[in-house]
């Protein structure tokens, strides 16, 4: 009998001239209703309307139920909580539950939930002033009229959604060309010394012989051990030299 109402209520019939008649409104369907021995208080339909959910909160409770089996299962866990409304957006989309973005927004804020807050930019260069500086050979002129005339080598982080890698790479100043690289989570010695190692095979994988005069600048800071290490490299591939910025020259 609720639901009866609910579907018919504010329902408009035609007049008897074919015009606009009577909006049937809650209390008077309720008052015909009783008239014929289905007797319904309109306070009864009223308190219904009020217990039912409305689409947007069964919707709500549905993606409630998926972020938090995803936020508490042993695989998806940890990586879950640490997405913000964005990328918790592209995530669901992407396992087929959709939900426009102010959804997931409201329901995160609504729940509490926040993504992972990465505090002050990491520093990828510290100067260590324990340590010999050396000439800068290039004057920062970061340009060379020949391929292997100048490598410029340095490191960055970039953000993933596992948290951040160290990327150091090394490019020939002449084609802007990235010859070595690579990718840590922690800043060590090895992870630049790759990265001109790597350099060294893509030149050697060009066919190349010789770098004579090869001059390879890069930051001055220590990077936990990296200024030692180069100074240790063999003389014979790469010579130390820098102020304030090191220069690597054969």
């Amino acid at each position: 009998m609720i639901r009866f109402i609910a579907e018919h209520k504010d329902q408009q019939v035609a007049g008897p001239d074919g015009g606009a008649g009577l909006r049937w409104g809650v209390e008077p369907m309720c008052a015909v209703l009783s008239e014929h021995g289905m007797p319904i208080s309109p306070s009864t339909f009223y308190e219904w309307i009020a217990k039912t959910p409305t689409r947007r909160q069964v919707r709500d409770a549905e993606l409630v139920e998926i972020i938090t089996a995803a936020r508490e299962d042993r695989k998806t866990g940890k990586f879950v909580q640490t997405l913000g409304s964005r990328k918790l957006w592209i995530w669901l989309r992407g396992r087929g539950h959709d939900a426009a973005r102010c959804t997931v927004e409201r329901v995160m804020r609504e729940n509490g939930w926040e993504g992972a807050r990465y505090g002050s930019k990491h520093r990828t260069t510290v100067a260590d002033d324990t340590h010999v500086r050396y000439p800068d050979l290039v004057d920062r002129r970061f340009y060379a009229a020949a391929p292997n005339r100048l490598w410029v080598a340095d490191f960055t982080y970039v953000s993933t959604w596992m948290g951040f890698v160290y990327v150091a790479f090394v490019i020939d100043a002449y084609s802007r060309r990235i010859l070595g690289w690579r990718a840590a989570r922690t800043m060590t010695t090895d992870l630049v010394l790759d990265a001109v190692e790597h350099a060294f095979f893509t030149r050697a994988q060009d066919g190349t012989t010789s770098l004579h005069g090869l001059i390879a600048h890069s930051d001055a800071g220590s990077q936990r051990g990296f200024n030692w290490s180069t100074q240790q490299y063999p003389r014979s591939r790469i010579v130390h030299r820098a102020s304030v910025r090191r220069v690597f020259a054969t």
